[in-house]
């Protein structure tokens, strides 16, 4: 019978089989409990940051606590002493804890690097946050990816020719520079993304990012404010008679800036013009700067590779030491880490310096003749291994070698992620002895 005749009997139209993603939500309660209970302290302490969810069962099994004790050899009877070991001090004795162990790795444990390739065209942009790794500018897309499995979790899309100028992100959305406005793309929900009007800035050069603003510094020595909620210019402020080439933001609205003339200035969200001019370092410009809140510790990195560092409760220069040969792009650390700043600059070396005196700690830069072990990943190619190789404490920063320069940086627990001007992103991964 001819299958194609009214008179066939209609077979049931066989349904493709969907593959089926377990997520870590599909585990539940109890699963979690059994593999949170198998990890060390420090695990843990990384695992309560992953989400609310997690946080929560790790606290109600008092795990951190157990480890805790465990780990420093404390009696049970002291140790169910409220009072003395209230979750507090427990909490400080862990954040102290973590950034000692971090503070180690970076500066003497082994080391591993991951390179692959996240670009079609150069890619000099990357920030990291959240176990995430945003990167972007080159061939009109910002991707992210996860800093643990190198993998690309998203892709956000410039909305027209204009470029990519600066960027960031939080857990809702990706705020960018593009050409002389500010575009917003949603992460959660619908996906759409917002636009201001063309024009909205004139020539902007970079940005920071704190809800509900973003701070952008203009070439014509102003400083724009724009309130994300009003979706409109809230504040121009006069900083610099040059342009300003780099900014920081801190969350109690302290704005600092630096010029390519070399001048350092500050403002708050208060006042609409500048309110402080910290001691410039040299007439070198400023390239990069990196404000701690926990220790209101300003770090500025120059043209001629300079590192400084000035105390913005007395507006005092703490510390000044050369350790390039030339340009710092980019310096970073933990939120909450008093003790290392990573820098990076023209020579492309990773150097980890001592935030109280400028001292360099180490000097990192990617063994070429370590083995090199490949994984594919689905999208983008192989992900090359790598060792780090650690320098000697007198690195020749007079020299020039042919590595490529570290235009951007961004410092996790116990990982750096760098770009290079080129189309290749690198992930150090450093490990406890």
């Amino acid at each position: 019978m001819d299958p194609g005749s009214s008179s066939a009997p209609r077979q049931p139209t066989a349904k493709r089989k969907q593959r089926k993603h377990t997520t870590v939500g599909a585990l539940g309660h109890d699963v979690l409990c059994m593999i949170f209970s198998l990890l060390d302290l420090v695990h843990l302490i990384r695992c309560s940051a992953v989400c609310k969810s997690w946080s929560i069962a790790i606290r109600k099994l008092k795990l951190l606590q157990i480890q805790y004790q465990k780990q420093h050899q404390i009696d049970a009877a002291t140790f169910s002493n409220a009072s003395a070991y209230s979750e507090r001090l427990l909490n400080i004795h862990l954040e102290q804890l973590a950034m000692e162990q971090h503070k180690f790795s970076l500066q003497e444990g082994p080391a591993d690097i991951f390179q692959w390739k996240g670009h079609l065209t150069r890619v000099n942009l990357c920030r990291m946050k959240m176990g995430m790794i945003l990167t972007g500018v080159g061939d009109k897309v910002m991707r992210l990816w996860s800093a643990e499995s190198c993998k690309c979790l998203d892709e956000y899309f410039l909305p027209d020719k204009a470029p990519l100028i600066d960027f960031d992100f939080d857990e809702g959305k990706v705020v960018g520079l593009v050409g002389t406005r500010i575009c917003i793309w949603k992460r959660i929900g619908i996906r759409d993304i917002f636009s201001s009007r063309d024009g909205l800035f004139t020539k902007g050069l970079c940005m920071r990012y704190v809800d509900p603003q973003a701070v952008i510094g203009c070439e014509d020595g102003k400083v724009r404010v724009f309130d994300m909620y009003s979706r409109k210019c809230s504040q121009i402020i006069k900083m610099h008679s040059g342009s300003v080439t780099c900014l920081s933001f801190s969350d109690d609205q302290l704005i600092v800036s630096g010029s390519s003339l070399g001048s350092l200035t500050m403002s708050d969200l208060s006042s609409d013009q500048r309110v402080a001019t910290l001691s410039a370092a040299s007439s070198a410009g400023i390239k990069t700067l990196c404000l701690n809140p926990s220790s209101h510790l300003l770090f500025a990195g120059s043209t001629d590779g300079f590192a400084s560092c000035w105390d913005l409760r007395t507006l005092r220069a703490v510390w000044k030491t050369r350790i390039s040969p030339n340009v710092l792009y980019s310096m970073g650390h933990l939120r909450n880490d008093k003790s290392t700043l990573v820098v990076g600059g023209i020579d492309g070396i990773v150097r980890i310096l001592d935030q109280e005196n400028g001292l360099v700690l180490s000097g990192c830069i990617m063994d070429e003749s370590s083995n090199v072990r490949n994984r594919s990943t689905e999208k983008y190619g192989a992900i090359q291994k790598n060792e780090v190789k650690r320098l000697s404490e007198d690195a020749h920063i007079d020299l020039m070698p042919h590595r490529p320069p570290i235009k951007c940086l961004g410092v996790g627990m116990q990982k750096i992620v760098t770009t290079h001007n080129d189309k290749y992103i690198r992930l150090w991964k450093f490990h406890k002895t």
